[in-house]
């Protein structure tokens, strides 16, 4: 992996997984119900800290995003082919996660599918998808400046615990001790 990757405009860049990944978000995500994608993004009972803290943390997507899209895929690097297997791996995470989402009752928290092993799990597949991505652009300032981003979108989901505590009770406490916040033990 290098440091910084040779920037460029081409056919085989980063953008190409980008444009993969978001495509097939939209198209998992245009069958959901509008209540359900509007669950999707809700954002109330955020505080002002959590609120930029969260943008800081997109701002450190939105430039992560533009070194992807301009840095070429190093093709024939283990990391390239590693990356791509984490890259498709994030994907099946990820539209799996969307429809546990959308296949869930809109009254009690989701707990179905991924939703057992993380509280979490849309966010996860994400950060599972850009860390192939990074990989198959073989950039180590792109893992940096992701690895921030991943600080800033921590508040976002201190937010989002603090309203479904709020609009659940009880019963998202009793989920949110059995289920850890990411992945197995974080």
């Amino acid at each position: 992996m290098n440091f910084v990757p040779q920037f460029g405009i081409g056919w085989l860049n980063g953008w190409l997984p980008f444009v993969i990944y978001v495509l097939i978000q939209f198209i998992v995500t245009f069958t959901c119900p509008k209540d359900v994608k509007r669950r999707l993004i809700d954002r109330k009972g955020w505080t002002k800290t959590q609120i930029v803290m969260t943008t800081i943390g997109k701002s450190f997507s939105l430039i992560n995003i533009i070194l992807l899209f301009l840095s070429p895929l190093i093709f024939g690097s283990v990391e390239f082919y590693i990356g791509i297997i984490v890259y498709f791996i994030g994907i099946i995470a990820l539209s799996t996660t969307i429809i546990n989402f959308k296949n869930a009752p809109l009254g009690k928290p989701i707990t179905n599918g991924f939703y057992k092993i993380s509280r979490n799990p849309q966010l996860f597949s994400i950060y599972i998808i850009f860390i192939g991505h990074i990989l198959m652009i073989g950039s180590w300032i792109s893992l940096i400046i992701f690895l921030i981003s991943i600080l800033g979108s921590h508040f976002s989901i201190l937010g989002e615990e603090k309203r479904l505590k709020e609009q659940y009770g009880n019963s998202y406490v009793e989920y949110k001790e059995k289920v850890p916040r990411y992945f197995l033990f974080f």
